[in-house]
């Protein structure tokens, strides 16, 4: 590990702790990111990204301090360090390789944070999906909340730029509609929001560590659903484990497709109309 002059002196303004070296971190296709390794012997996670949106770490700080009021129980977080306007620093996770035996304890700490629940559906702050704005007002019920503030605001970016056809984000805006039949009522759960594969850290520690949420009160399904989109290691391990610890509505495996549509507007939005286009093949299903 080198030294990086500009990085180093920022994380040591915000730690207090010398740097003694610094490495580049590859992986993220939004922020900067860097492995710190300080005088205290202990090792660091730097991201940042200039110029940062408004709020735009301060809000992940929020969503990593919501996720770790869960704990014990609950999905374990990295400790957060420090954090200013385009910069935020983490404890370093050290990689492992994906076990059954840290899947199944992985789908029963999920089940613990979701348990924890949240006063709404909704959060206290707008916050962020990737680099895109995500509206958090709260909403009285799920469906409302899903409709109008999962789907409706995405749709509208990837119509007014031509992404999507107008049969194709019809055919998403009615599916979208038809959420109190085919989604069961529960009470708000809390939610990582991004669950994706890659805001998933399995550790050497043979535990799983979660970052870059996108935190709100939601229905748990979502969450469930964004770990079967693009591939979990193990799932089938965490979603046994889950389901005995927490079980869901008889149906949920076929509803899992239906809560990926807001997760693939927003890759429409970002990276383009395939991902628009098979949203529309999912909606077509639930109508």
């Amino acid at each position: 590990m080198a030294r990086q002059p500009v990085v180093a002196g920022r994380a040591e303004h915000l730690l207090g702790s010398a740097v003694v070296a610094t490495a580049p971190v590859a992986g993220g296709d939004i922020c900067t990111a860097v492995k710190l390794r300080l005088s205290t012997g202990r090792t660091a996670f730097l991201k940042t990204l200039s110029p940062a949106p408004p709020q735009f770490f301060a809000r992940e700080a929020a969503g990593l301090r919501w996720l770790a009021e869960a704990a014990p129980a609950g999905v374990a977080t990295p400790e957060l360090l420090a954090v200013d306007p385009e910069c935020l620093i983490l404890e370093w996770v050290e990689p492992g390789r994906p076990s059954a035996e840290a899947a199944a304890a992985f789908g029963r700490a999920l089940a613990a944070t979701h348990a924890t629940g949240a006063s709404s559906f909704g959060g206290d702050a707008d916050g962020y999906v990737g680099r895109l704005p995500l509206p958090n007002q709260p909403l009285p019920t799920w469906a409302e909340f899903h409709a109008e503030r999962r789907i409706a605001p995405y749709l509208k970016v990837l119509r007014d730029k031509e992404i999507l056809s107008a049969e194709e984000a019809d055919l998403i805006e009615t599916a979208a509609a038809r959420a109190p039949s085919i989604v069961p009522e529960e009470p708000p759960s809390r939610l990582h929001g991004d669950l994706w594969n890659g805001n998933v850290l399995w550790t050497a520690g043979e535990r799983v560590v979660v970052v870059d949420p996108a935190a709100y009160g939601g229905h748990r399904e979502v969450d469930l659903a964004m770990l079967a989109l693009f591939g979990l290691p193990q799932l089938p391990q965490v979603m046994a484990a889950y389901t005995e610890a927490a079980p869901l509505t008889d149906g949920w495996e076929d509803r899992l497709a239906y809560h990926q549509l807001f997760p693939l507007l927003v890759h429409a939005c970002l990276f383009g109309g395939q991902y628009g286009a098979r949203a529309a093949r999912v909606a077509q299903r639930y109508l």
